[in-house]
């Protein structure tokens, strides 16, 4: 990362380690050369080394010269570095044909099960498009894009933002492990099938990007060893699984199903935060009723469908004031923006959340007193009306009133309160 770039339209060098960037006559300069490379010209900033000697390192690496300001994040310090953008990636053929086969297989389970399917579709004044957008009879629409060539971070997150603010619930699927759409946005990864097993009918499973919700008590008898220590810790664990590592196994869902089921809101976007990060988060698609019981045990995200807000420019930064450094570092630092690598197995991933006690609101009924303060008469009298043993009248857990609470035939709470949760 480097410390520095030419600009090449005012032809002057930038230090980004100062807070005015080392030109204080230019008050507007931060703004404009952080604008997102969609709104400014590519070739607006250089690599300062490629300026001054007319090659770097980087273009060895199949990078271009062209820089971008990105945000850096060590050790509680956030500073600005600028990053080397990639080449410029034309589509392959065998890449467009699976483009293509893709966008007409969602038309075409969509338009199968009833819904309507617009491929290519543009809203508003045209300047918002989606591969396929598919609506369903609620009116809930997805917007599919089939990314099989190479995209930055930047502009995934850049068109879901423009979905999501006219009403278009992005859905990103990919082939590939390693593409920029992976917790970037809301996505679904498939095997790498060629165009031609796409467009025929064989089954497309979704290999990552749809999880399930697992609750258990951390206990040695459990049949999840601790997601922590590796052991029991004796705490309850929620966490997000791939349907084949749930306990019970879940049945997989397929790229036609997600299709209808995201459609008819059965399957909705969830944005998970790292309970001990919140700017740490992960997205996937999960069972709405799933995404209920969540919202139950930690409160709904505000967040979790929509894009981040936007922060002034300069928010949070350090400026630490160093010379500038006029040589190419690239590849010299393992931290990288727009890292196509998705992360794997940490807390983010998969969502762990752990806490000491279950939320009382997580209980149907609510927490009485678990005592009968009755008479030997009235415990009698409620057996016979029960028809069971005076030993197995206890009290309701909702109202308290003796029912037949314990042996074969027992029950948790009596007929009106079962009633009254079940209208909630």
């Amino acid at each position: 990362m480097a410390n520095g770039v030419f600009h090449t339209g005012y032809e002057i060098e930038i230090n980004l380690t100062l807070p005015d960037l080392g030109h204080p006559d230019r008050p507007g300069l931060l703004k404009e050369i952080t604008t997102p490379i969609g709104r400014r010209e590519r070739e607006l900033l250089a690599c300062l080394e490629h300026h001054l000697d007319g090659y770097c390192q980087a273009e060895e690496e199949d990078h271009s010269p062209w820089m971008s300001i990105r945000r850096k994040t060590s050790e509680g310090r956030t500073t600005w570095v600028a990053s080397h953008l990639p080449v410029r990636h034309t589509p392959t053929a065998e890449e467009s044909a699976k483009h293509q086969a893709m966008k007409e297989r969602i038309a075409r389970t969509a338009e199968r099960h009833g819904l309507r399917a617009e491929v290519e579709a543009r809203v508003t004044d045209g300047r918002i498009r989606t591969d396929v957008l598919v609506t369903g009879e609620s009116g809930l629409r997805i917007g599919w894009e089939a990314q099989y060539s190479p995209i930055t971070a930047g502009t995934v997150r850049r068109r879901s933002r423009a979905a999501a603010e006219h009403g278009i619930v992005p859905l990103w699927v990919t082939d590939s492990d390693r593409s920029a759409v992976v917790e970037r946005a809301p996505w679904a990864r498939v095997d790498d099938f060629s165009w031609r097993q796409i467009a025929s009918p064989i089954a497309m499973v979704v290999r990552a990007g749809v999880r399930h919700l697992q609750q258990w008590k951390c206990l040695p008898s459990s049949e999840r060893p601790c997601p922590d220590t590796g052991g029991s810790c004796g705490r309850f664990h929620a966490q997000w699984f791939l349907p084949a590592l749930c306990i019970p196994r879940k049945r997989p869902t397929e790229v036609d199903e997600l299709v209808v089921s995201s459609a008819d809101g059965e399957f909705v976007p969830m944005r998970i935060p790292r309970q001990d990060d919140p700017r740490s988060v992960s997205r996937m698609w999960v069972p709405a009723a799933d995404r209920e019981r969540w919202h139950d045990m930690f409160g709904p995200d505000d967040h979790h469908d929509t894009p981040a807000e936007a922060t002034p420019a300069d928010a949070g930064i350090t400026c630490t004031v160093q010379e500038l450094d006029p040589v190419c570092r690239y590849g010299e630092e393992s931290f990288t923006f727009d890292d196509p690598r998705p992360r794997r197995g940490n807390a983010a991933g998969t969502g762990l959340h752990t806490f000491d006690e279950v939320p009382q609101r997580l209980f149907t009924v609510p927490r009485q007193v678990q005592r009968l303060d009755v008479t030997d008469d009235q415990r009698h009298a409620a057996a016979v009306t029960h028809s069971c043993e005076v030993w197995e009248i206890g009290p309701c857990a909702g109202c308290g009133t003796p029912i037949h609470r314990y042996g074969r035939a027992g029950v948790h709470a009596c007929r009106e309160c079962r009633a009254r949760i079940a209208r909630r």
